[in-house]
């Protein structure tokens, strides 16, 4: 965690009050202008020669008579065209990614200060670990936190969006099993949780049988981590990750497209790091537990096989019709352990499967759960801070599906239908004491550079939950 660009992300971040030498930024929607206390008619004349109209993401800077810039105005459109989604505020990530170094400030406050702010720290992220000269930072451009903003929120939700993407954007060489253990290890330091790894042979004598039988063919053990924080009292809310540190599909191997960037596997366990640092880091009143089932799925001598029976934590045996469905196997040895102590709820992420990109794209994370109300706020309430899901059922129609002429259960179908939610099934059948369970199946990565951030690894649906968590918990 030492490489991690995340504990840095507070500098981008000026507090106090506006100061002269700050460059304006004005925030303006279509037909808005800059009023007249921050631009004079020179800067205004300005705007209009370059028909700025505050058109969505329309970035004019205006020169001052030294020739440096002396405010910039960004257009919002219609005042509800952000990146993916959400208030308009959202577009500042563009400013963080095009200014120059210097200090900025908001001419106007912002209708979404907090929002504002952080898709600024979002925006300007960079992962610089591999490029020559990465140990001298380059200088960034910084925010004056914009009045009506909790900053220690803006900045800590930022570390946290930070981390998770430095842990998927970090290659498989340089973030195995160990190495993300190690993340982990000082997430949880930070914080003062506690902190247990079982890894190797010893998760057969803990029973954890699918953990071990995925990641037995790799010479990086396989391990399960479990972090602790909070009041024994508190609500209890665990957080499960899929930590697949590299997927080559196993004998059922992958073609090679396939794997390019099967670093990302561990989307799951970065997404609920990240949601930790936030809960802890903002002191959310709860019980978290986060377990991270975390192995290489790779291929030797001693690889599980397609037809092979693994017994799971909970006793059921599951049939392997795939190895390429590994992830939902260590899942479910680490959903049988978060379930033995009767969770308020349990959260799951993971990079799951195909089925729920084809469905929904690389932006739009699928979840099912099985509290309706949760189930129905949820897409609304994460739309509106720009990270948005959207609900698939869990219908029991589909449970058909796992069925095995000679195990429990089998691990896929022999059908191309829906297959994210017959995914979600296979892990809903390892909790049976939570009160709420839900599943995220997300990408884990942004094809394309956004206003939000570029291309690369995106722990989706972390900051979608911690608003949840955060409004439920107060109550």
């Amino acid at each position: 965690m030492t490489e991690t660009a995340a504990w840095t992300a507070r500098d981008l971040f000026e507090t106090g009050p506006r100061e002269d030498a700050d460059t304006p930024l004005w925030l303006l929607k279509s037909g808005g202008m800059p009023d007249h206390t921050r631009a004079d008619a020179t800067g205004r004349a300005w705007l209009s020669a370059q028909k700025f109209t505050g058109a969505a993401k329309k970035q004019v800077p205006m020169p001052g008579s030294d020739g440096a810039i002396a405010g910039v105005a960004l257009g919002l459109g219609d005042g509800a065209a952000g990146e993916p989604c959400g208030p308009s505020e959202l577009l500042t990530g563009q400013l963080a990614q095009s200014l120059p170094p210097g200090t900025y400030s908001f001419a106007a406050p912002p209708d979404a200060p907090d929002l504002a702010a952080i898709a600024w720290g979002l925006g300007a992220y960079r992962f610089q670990r591999y490029r020559s000269g990465a140990d001298k930072a380059p200088e960034r451009p910084r925010l004056r936190m914009p009045v009506g903003a909790d900053a220690a929120t803006v900045i800590n939700t930022t570390e946290a969006i930070w981390l998770g993407r430095d842990l998927i954007n970090t290659p498989a060489s340089d973030m195995g099993p160990q190495e993300l253990e190690d993340a982990a290890r000082t997430v949880a330091g930070r914080h003062g949780a506690t902190f247990n790894v079982i890894s190797g042979f010893e998760l057969l004598r803990q029973n954890f049988p699918m953990i071990h039988a995925v990641g037995r063919a790799s010479p990086r053990a396989p391990r399960l981590i479990d972090m602790t924080w909070g009041p024994e009292n508190g609500r209890k809310i665990t957080l499960v990750g899929k930590g697949i540190t590299f997927d080559t599909g196993g004998l059922d191997i992958k073609p090679p497209s396939g794997m390019l960037i099967m670093k990302k596997d561990m989307g799951g366990a970065a997404t609920a790091l990240a949601l930790a640092h936030m809960i802890m880091g903002q002191k959310l009143n709860c019980r978290l537990r986060v377990i991270l089932a975390v192995a290489e799925n790779s291929i030797s001598g001693d690889a599980f096989r397609p037809g092979d029976i693994l017994k799971s934590r909970a006793g059921l045996t599951v049939e392997i019709g795939n190895t390429d469905a590994e992830g939902r196997l260590v899942l479910a040895d680490a959903l049988a352990l978060a379930d033995e102590e009767s969770p308020d709820s349990i959260f799951v992420f993971a990079t799951l499967t195909g089925a729920a990109r084809s469905a929904l794209g690389p932006d739009l994370p699928a979840f099912f759960t099985d509290d309706d109300a949760f189930g129905a706020s949820l897409p609304v309430t994460s739309a509106a801070i720009g990270d948005p899901v959207w609900r698939m059922p869990l219908w029991n129609g589909y449970k058909r599906h796992l069925e095995s002429d000679i195990a429990d259960m089998n691990n896929v179908w022999d059908t191309p239908f829906a297959g994210a939610i017959s995914a979600a099934l296979f892990l809903r059948r390892f909790v049976t004491n939570a009160r709420r369970f839900a599943h995220f199946d997300l990408y884990g990565w942004r094809p394309a550079a956004r206003p939000l951030g570029p291309k690369g690894g995106e722990p989706h649906t972390a900051r979608a939950v911690m608003d949840h968590l955060k409004r439920e918990l107060a109550s």
